[in-house]
């Protein structure tokens, strides 16, 4: 576990430390993020539920740990639910139920990809979450709820996969995180935050990025969003090499044609290459979404797990690696 750093709750700005290190929250230089800034000063002082809404990757767990230790609660627990490894069994031993006992001093609980609950552990969580009251006069609710999913959840309630009692119960406060590719004049702070924090962790001196890796960092979409360039970054820290470091991954960082018609390629071959690349979106973002598990990938993009190998092999994603 990685040591928190936190802003002062005074001013805005700082870096933030997600507590499994998996994503990393910085002062905000998009419009975008700024605004999600002033909101989470806002509100953190409040006992408001909070719904984070965003794609994998982009920094939920994280946003909902700033939001805690801004809090009137930031000397209690945070406490991170992973929502999709539980069953119903499982559920009950962690030991959700209606007085919250083994939840004695909890401050905030995450509910980490809260879509993904069964809708049988949905309700025991309904019964379970403070209703907006408190535990007595002049007392605060016994914890704040906050959730995060990656799901359109209005779709979810219409499909029946989720309760809209629950989703009234933990929306309070919506958020939305915009991808990393609608945030892309955060990516320079965000590679320099990357670069020395992997540089302390490895004990090696923090390499300066060439202006044409960080072209190539600006022009990618990152389907991953900052869980890729985290990744990257830290491939890069670790190889002391970033030419060698972004070798193997040569066809990922190559940007869509901006004008394939300068090129001198044909109608069929720009459609062709228009193709290739919207594919390989499409899978680089399923997989960030199923955290690189390639057997759920190749199940939600409907082809054979095989089929999905010799896809990651084409658009130059090593197996092994992913």
């Amino acid at each position: 576990m990685l040591t928190t750093t936190l802003p002062d709750p005074a001013k805005e700005g700082g870096t933030l430390t997600s507590v499994n290190g998996s994503h990393l929250f910085v002062s905000a230089v998009s419009a975008v993020m700024r605004q999600v800034e002033r909101t989470i000063n806002d509100i953190a002082g409040t006992d408001l539920p909070v719904l984070i809404m965003g794609e994998s990757g982009v920094g939920k767990g994280a946003l909902a740990l700033r939001i805690h230790q801004l809090s009137k609660r930031k000397q209690d627990a945070f406490l991170k639910i992973n929502c999709a490894a539980f069953t119903p069994k499982s559920f009950e031993e962690r030991g959700i139920d209606d007085n919250w006992s083994n939840w004695a001093g909890a401050g905030t609980l995450f509910l980490d990809e809260i879509a993904d609950l069964e809708i049988s552990c949905q309700r025991k969580l309904l019964n379970a979450i403070p209703d907006g009251d408190t535990g007595g006069p002049g007392q605060k609710a016994k914890v704040r709820v906050i959730a995060a999913t990656r799901c359109n959840l209005q779709k979810e309630i219409r499909d029946g996969h989720f309760r809209q009692d629950l989703y009234y119960r933990i929306s309070g406060i919506c958020l939305r995180l915009p991808s990393l590719r609608q945030r892309k004049d955060d990516i320079p702070a965000l590679t320099d935050c990357f670069l020395s924090k992997y540089a302390t962790l490895l004990c090696k001196d923090k390499p300066q990025l060439s202006s044409r890796t960080m072209s190539k960092f600006l022009e990618y979409t990152w389907p991953g969003n900052i869980r890729e360039l985290e990744y990257t970054v830290q491939k890069i820290v670790a190889l002391g090499d970033e030419h060698r470091a972004l070798e193997g991954l040569s066809v990922a960082y190559t940007p869509a044609p901006k004008s394939v018609a300068r090129e001198g390629l044909s109608l069929k071959q720009a459609a062709r290459a228009a193709s290739r690349q919207a594919e390989r979106e499409l899978i680089l973002k399923v997989l960030a979404e199923t955290r690189w598990n390639r057997k759920s990938a190749a199940r939600q993009l409907q082809i054979s797990y095989k089929a999905l190998l010799y896809k990651l092999k084409q658009i130059g994603v090593d197996s092994a690696e992913s």
